[in-house]
Formats: C-alpha cells, structure tokens, sequence
C-alpha cells in the first residue's frame, strides 16, 4: 500500500461513517431517508448487511444479481449529503453515486410517482463558493451513467423524463412565488441535494446522477403520504439498480 494510500485509509472510519475500508461496493445508491435505504436493502439486495449507522445513517452492503451494490441514506439537503458523498468518494474509494430522492414538480409534465432523471442542478445554494470559482459552475450528471440510466428505463418499460432541477437550501419559503421564474426557464422539479452531489463528484473526480419519484405536484397540491414515499417508489428504485447493476 502506498504513502497515499496510507494516509487516505487513515481517516476510516471517518466522523460520520463508521465502515471499514471495503465495506462499501463501488457504486452507491442513496436515498435521503435511511429508513428507504434498509427497505431497498431488505428487498432488493441479497446477502445485506449494515456496514454503517452512526447517528441512524443506515448504510448496506450487498449484491444484486451477483453485481455488489451499497445503500445508504443521505439525510436532507446538501450540508448532509454534501458530507456523506464527500467521505464515500474520498475515503471509501466510491466511484458513483445514484441519488434516488423524492421531489416536487413545477411542471404539468410530471405528476406524482413520475420519475425525473436531472441532468442538470440549478440551484439557489452557496455550496460552490467553497470552491474559490471565478464564476458560476454547471452541476450536471455524469454523462455515461445518464445514457445507462435512460437505456435501462427503455429496456424495462420504465417512462421517464430528464431535465433541469432546483436544488434548495430552504423547503419553507416566505416567497413560493419565486418559483415560477425558474419554471418559465424550463426547470421540471424542486429538491435539496442534488447540485451538491454533483459539485462533489466533480471535485473528487467521481461519478453521480440523481433520480426523483414525484412526491408532491407545486401547481396543483397533490402528494403523496410519508410512508407512500418510504416505500412506492419501487420502479425507480428497480431503475437505479438496473443502472448500477450495467457500470
């Protein structure tokens, strides 16, 4: 083992993941709740086993048609996963997550249970001024896994639809009227973590693309419930899997 090598290994476990180096397969779905995480592990995944729960972050381990995929939860908004998918990627030797989130559609082109693939993340964030940019940085998916995720969904008969984003600091806002300006630009959907996923990725040199079950319809005030949301997403949950199980 190398000096490197050494000394990124030295930081496992790290503050918020307590895995051994290893523990974790190569591609990581992540859902923001963990409870979702050890659903998709309990129901999907054979041989699973929880390599992680500091502060009930559930993490898992196991294979999914003999490919090895991990799940972990990633909490809510980018402070949280931003943490979770930094520490994956840096020190866990991760090459791509799959955010398999909920969000909130600003289009009359998805309604709830329709499943939102962003191939890109605006976002009203100051995630990327950590980075010291002279301007303002595009967050988009990973190209290779965006092409794998919309060929799967041809092959299994999956309806998706792919666009633009708003990642969120806020889920309460004093002015919902602010939204409609981003929807005249073409944005489909409002959620909270995926620019900083995709900030990071391209920071680590790693790989990421974010999914979304509609949860809720903006324009209209159709939802689904909370346990509707920990458990019916099941096709794009079969999505993501198919997506991992091709990298």
């Amino acid at each position: 083992m190398s000096t490197e090598e050494n000394s990124i290994h030295s930081n496992i476990p790290t503050p918020h993941i307590s895995a051994a180096y290893g523990d974790f397969a190569e591609t990581v779905l992540m859902p923001g709740d963990p409870l979702r995480a050890k659903y998709i592990a309990e129901h999907f995944l054979e041989e699973a086993k929880c390599v992680t729960d500091v502060r009930n972050m559930l993490g898992f381990t196991g294979t999914y048609r003999g490919r090895r995929v991990s799940v972990m939860g990633s909490g809510m908004g980018m402070p949280s996963i931003g943490i979770y998918s930094h520490e994956l990627f840096a020190f866990y030797d991760v090459e791509q997550i799959i955010r398999i989130g909920s969000a909130g559609s600003i289009s009359e082109k998805l309604r709830v249970k329709d499943i939102l693939i962003a191939e890109g993340a605006s976002t009203t964030s100051a995630w990327q001024s950590k980075y010291h940019l002279n301007g303002t940085f595009a967050p988009i998916a990973s190209w290779d896994l965006l092409y794998q995720c919309v060929k799967s969904s041809e092959e299994l008969g999956i309806k998706v639809v792919v666009g633009n984003v708003l990642s969120e600091d806020a889920f309460y806002v004093d002015y919902p009227e602010d939204t409609e300006g981003w929807r005249q630009m073409g944005v489909l959907a409002l959620e909270m973590e995926a620019a900083a996923l995709y900030m990071n990725a391209a920071r680590d040199g790693k790989k990421a693309l974010a999914m979304f079950s509609i949860s809720d319809e903006i324009l209209t005030g159709v939802r689904l419930s909370s346990a509707e949301r920990e458990t019916g997403f099941t096709n794009m949950m079969e999505l993501a899997l198919d997506t991992a199980l091709k990298l």
